[in-house]
């Protein structure tokens, strides 16, 4: 298989993944930013599973594609979901919610790819589309994990900041969300680092956060090294 078509395959197996991975994370934050009396994302379309409503040009389809043939793995990021906190009748704990929201939305979905994967092998053993199963399950299963621990880091603005910022007191977490836009840069610039100067130091990060969810998951759901 020459190399553009190892890429094509490569993007067929993970654009479903991706792209719910994104898409019922940020349709998270806005239901349970509903549910705590903000109308905001659902007035705007925004809690819904159609990723048309969720994508953004750079970060949903660019910066994918492009870790994808960098570093081999892909993740992304959708259009934020607009939270007004004035909505909120505890603003910093009520969006630490919203936020956990996200990460939870992807676990539940790593769950359900995993099961895929137990499917095919339990069921598929020596089915043709077994392998095509486990490739799919396991792009699921990465993408969702690597997009709970990405975004449990107390960087801002990634959801682990506005956790945190949660269950700090109020001065110390008005101080703390001060540092939202430094927290991007730095992103930035771990990212451009990566790619751009083949320097590894995201890559190493994700994967030190990463292999413990892993691990659980092949222990969990006895996958017998499919990661390996």
């Amino acid at each position: 298989m020459s190399s553009a078509a190892n890429i094509a395959y490569t993007i067929a197996v993970w654009i479903i993944p991706v792209l719910f991975a994104i898409t019922l994370h940020e349709a998270a934050h806005g239901w349970v930013a509903d549910k705590l009396g903000d109308p905001t994302a659902k007035s705007l379309g925004r809690i819904s599973m159609n990723p048309l409503r969720h994508i953004d040009p750079m970060g949903t389809i660019v910066i994918p594609l492009v870790m994808l043939m960098t570093v081999g793995v892909a993740f992304g990021a959708a259009k934020p979901v607009p939270v007004n906190v004035r909505y909120f009748k505890q603003p910093h704990l009520d969006m630490a919610l919203v936020a956990l929201a996200g990460p939870a939305a992807n676990f539940l979905m790593a769950v359900f790819w995993a099961l895929l994967i137990t499917f095919s092998l339990h069921f598929l053993p020596r089915s043709s589309y077994a392998i095509i199963l486990q490739q799919v399950g396991q792009a699921g299963v990465t993408i969702n994990l690597v997009l709970i621990a990405l975004n449990m880091l107390p960087v801002p603005p990634l959801d682990g900041s506005k956790i945190l910022a949660g269950v700090l007191p109020t001065a110390w977490a008005n101080q703390f969300v001060r540092f939202e836009r430094y927290g991007l840069y730095l992103l930035i610039a771990l990212i451009v680092m990566e790619v751009a100067m083949n320097i590894p130091i995201f890559s190493r990060l994700l994967l030190l956060l990463v292999t413990p969810f892993m691990n659980f998951f092949e222990t969990v759901f006895n996958f017998q090294g499919i990661y390996l």
